[in-house]
């Protein structure tokens, strides 16, 4: 079966945005042709995803308003240390997410019906998608700030929620609309009743693979664009990025695929396979013979991305190392 896909477009030293024009018109080409519906939808996110990175000018008062936050943050709890950091969605990462969802929408609604959705029902599972643009706050007491006694975790959880119950009324005073949560329902008592309906918590839910972070999303009314915000400790960061969370996840998503497509018998569903497939190909993708301007590879570790291909574009780095780091504070 003949199957239009990305990693068809990663060897001829072309830009991103020339990939992204190339495969979004083959694919919407195709779609009319097929009458895929589910496809179109493709092409709408990938069209959304190449308009944000050529036109990006409004990253720059995105994050200026979301700056504002930062210097609060810095006159209010500075003996905190604390980044913030903005980044848009890797293309592959984007693309294997996007997929990822309609393999397991399908895969869980096959289990609970015992049947397959429809391609209407599939396109509106797969439009709710709030991350190509996101911001990270990762906060840490510094041990100097600590007494013997203290309880480090207990103490930067109680900062991090705090933090948490302040951001949604800040958003909304520049600019941006608290969106709630379709599903997720927060039963941390930390979180304020007024903002727990727009929380995912990870923190007092965690994942199975014990990933650790508050996630909540918006609207950005200057931009006309959704940004997701991230909070986590550096405990919950470093076991996100360099831990045990990084490697549980990657064999999670293995072993779930698998069932997946034991639950899924091929040609049983065209919606499926064609997603299925087109994840499975990012996923054994061999980065040090892809061929993408501004982009290099010796292996899967071994990448200098300059067009954010795999790692991403960075949008700001703030950093607050606190203040009074060699005073220990009453």
């Amino acid at each position: 079966m003949y199957m239009i896909q990305l990693t068809d477009y990663l060897y001829n030293g072309d830009t991103l945005i020339r990939i992204l024009h190339k495969y979004s018109a083959a694919l919407e080409m195709e779609a009319k042709k097929t009458n895929n519906i589910v496809d179109l939808a493709h092409v709408s996110f990938l069209k959304e995803y190449t308009s944000l990175l050529e036109h990006n000018d409004f990253l720059t008062s995105q994050s200026q308003r979301i700056r504002e936050f930062y210097k609060i943050m810095a006159a209010d709890y500075p003996f905190l240390a604390f980044t913030f950091r903005g980044r848009i969605k890797s293309l592959i990462r984007a693309e294997e997410k996007f997929n990822g969802y309609i393999v397991r929408y399908i895969y869980e609604y096959k289990q609970k019906n015992n049947t397959y959705p429809t391609a209407e029902q599939i396109v509106d599972a797969v439009s709710y998608y709030r991350d190509l643009i996101a911001y990270r706050i990762v906060i840490c007491m510094p041990k100097c700030h600590l007494h013997s006694t203290d309880n480090k975790e207990e103490i930067e959880l109680n900062y991090l929620y705090e933090i948490a119950n302040r951001i949604p009324s800040f958003m909304e005073q520049n600019g941006f609309t608290s969106e709630k949560q379709r599903k997720f329902r927060v039963s941390s008592p930390l979180l304020n009743d007024d903002v727990k309906p727009y929380y995912r918590d990870y923190i007092h839910d965690a994942k199975k693979n014990g990933y650790r972070s508050l996630h909540i999303s918006f609207f950005d009314n200057l931009s006309n664009s959704y940004v997701e915000l991230q909070l986590r400790t550096k405990e919950m960061d470093d076991y996100s990025e360099i831990g045990d969370a990084n490697h549980t996840l990657y064999e999670q998503r293995q072993i779930k695929q698998r069932s997946e497509r034991s639950e899924v018998k091929q040609n049983e569903c065209i919606y499926f396979d064609e997603a299925y497939q087109r994840g499975l190909s990012l996923q054994e993708l061999d980065y040090s013979k892809v061929d993408v301007n501004m982009f290099t590879a010796f292996d899967a570790y071994r990448i200098n991305d300059g067009c954010g291909l795999v790692q991403g574009r960075l949008i700001l780095p703030y950093e607050h190392l606190s203040r009074f780091q060699n005073d220990v504070i009453d």
